[in-house]
């Protein structure tokens, strides 16, 4: 994964204006920028190109930034998603995460946002520095060079934001982390700490890594937050 200011981005966007801003925006940083007008351009450029991130607006002319973001999760592929929508409703961004984007900028936005949002996930996104590295708490390990989880040899299926929410948790094992601390920390900037988009996913994780065990590794201690440990 290249983070460095020659890295590649792919920007999703049918508006010939607002897609030629952020192109000509970015190369002025030294990205290096393709755009696609529709979800099937956006697949052929995928399928011979390795983005480094991918910017994608919600509505497109084919199908919906939300479909095209599961497509790109089911390949698999991990990634980063910024996803840019006029709508900016917790259900939307709820319905942007559970797709697999990664952040979420509502429009009419401020450029130098974008910028940052840029690179806060590139340096966020998957390296090469640690092949095969595993985090383990009790039968639950985590690959971070695959980006795949498994309980008990059993692979879990996460969304982007569920891995990431999940992998700070279990870095940080036996440590009670707070609501702040996870926004700061797996939702990186413009995050709304007075919603309950965190609680609810933690419950989402939950029901996949905890549901189905007796020995429930996820736990919430009230006024405090949460912390990932075995009994």
């Amino acid at each position: 994964m290249n983070t460095g200011q020659n890295a590649q981005l792919l920007v999703v966007e049918d508006e010939p204006k607002v897609a030629t801003f952020i192109k000509k925006g970015l190369q002025t940083q030294s990205y290096s920028v393709a755009i696609a007008s529709t979800g099937e351009e956006a697949k052929s450029l995928l399928a011979k190109t390795r983005f480094d991130l991918i910017i994608l607006d919600v509505n497109l002319p084919d199908i919906t930034g939300l479909e095209l973001a599961e497509y790109i999760r089911n390949q698999p592929s991990q990634v980063p998603i910024l996803m840019l929508t006029a709508l900016d409703t917790i259900a939307d961004k709820l319905l942007g995460f559970e797709a697999g984007a990664d952040d979420y900028l509502a429009k009419p936005f401020d450029f130098m946002e974008l910028l940052a949002r840029v690179k806060v996930l590139l340096r966020r996104a998957p390296t090469v520095e640690e092949p095969g590295r595993l985090l383990r708490v009790s039968d639950l390990e985590l690959d971070l060079h695959e980006r795949v989880a498994r309980r008990n040899g059993q692979t879990i299926d996460l969304t982007a934001r569920e891995y990431a929410l999940l992998e700070y948790l279990m870095r940080n094992a036996g440590r009670v982390v707070s609501r702040v601390d996870i926004a700061e920390h797996v939702w990186d900037i413009g995050f709304d700490t007075g919603t309950n988009v965190i609680d609810v996913y933690v419950s989402y994780l939950r029901a996949k890594i905890d549901k189905d065990y007796p020995n429930k590794l996820i736990h919430t201690l009230i006024g405090m937050g949460y912390v990932l440990k075995e009994k």
